[in-house]
């Protein structure tokens, strides 16, 4: 299966209310599937009551209210657990791509711990965010979703929409199979393996840099659920 990014393959992506995995709630999700030609052959999506208020400068960024989540969003407890098992079935079969997977895997965790959900084990992932850093270490510029989508040529429209934004996951990881061949044309299982040492690697090199300002900044590296 070194030629993952010609099989079928998902996608995952949350929207959420806020930045710290550790403490945000799930407000959209989608997960996308792809055939080995890039055409979406399933898609499932949520809107979720987080059971607590959407901060603005979150829904500034995905569009989704406090009220339009009470009112529309499932539970969040039914919504985890559909997640977790859907997930869980897509990596019986084929890698799950998820961009800045560290985030999204770990926010599904601590909301499977909060609402009693059994834990997902998200196994193979495949990471853009972690890959371009790797493969790609000196390029200067962001490495956002959309940076990232400008520097390999991958449309991406409705940004911030957690289908849209899986779609582009996809795209960015092809993209970069196909540059970078010599260290991606590996199995998944071999590709996750890797990037749990590139992220921790990656990680151990930012906390140093921080350091030279302040000498107790410590930088997480743990992937792909801290």
């Amino acid at each position: 299966m070194d030629n993952w990014h010609q099989l079928p393959r998902a996608a995952f992506d949350l929207e959420t209310t806020g930045k710290d995995p550790l403490e945000a709630r799930i407000v959209t999700a989608s997960v996308v599937v792809v055939n080995g030609r890039q055409e979406i052959i399933n898609h499932r999506e949520w809107l979720v009551n987080p059971g607590v208020p959407i901060p603005e400068e979150a829904t500034a960024v995905h569009g989704v209210s406090t009220a339009r989540a009470m009112a529309s969003g499932v539970d969040p407890a039914v919504a985890v657990a559909e997640i977790s098992a859907h997930l869980q079935d897509l990596f019986q079969t084929m890698p799950v791509l998820a961009f800045n997977a560290s985030y999204d895997f770990t926010v599904l965790a601590r909301e499977a711990v909060r609402h009693g959900v059994p834990a997902l084990l998200p196994l193979p992932v495949i990471d853009p965010f972690i890959i371009d850093k790797q493969v790609d270490k000196y390029r200067r510029g962001k490495r956002t979703l959309t940076a990232l989508c400008e520097h390999y040529g991958v449309p991406l429209n409705n940004a911030h929409t957690s289908v849209a934004d899986a779609a582009a996951t996809i795209g960015v990881a092809d993209a970069q199979a196909l540059k970078y061949a010599r260290e991606l044309a590996i199995s998944p299982s071999e590709l996750h393996s890797q990037q749990v040492l590139w992220a921790a690697e990656q990680a151990a090199s930012l906390q140093e840099f921080f350091r030279r300002k302040d000498p107790t900044a410590l930088v997480d590296g743990t992937w792909p659920v801290r």
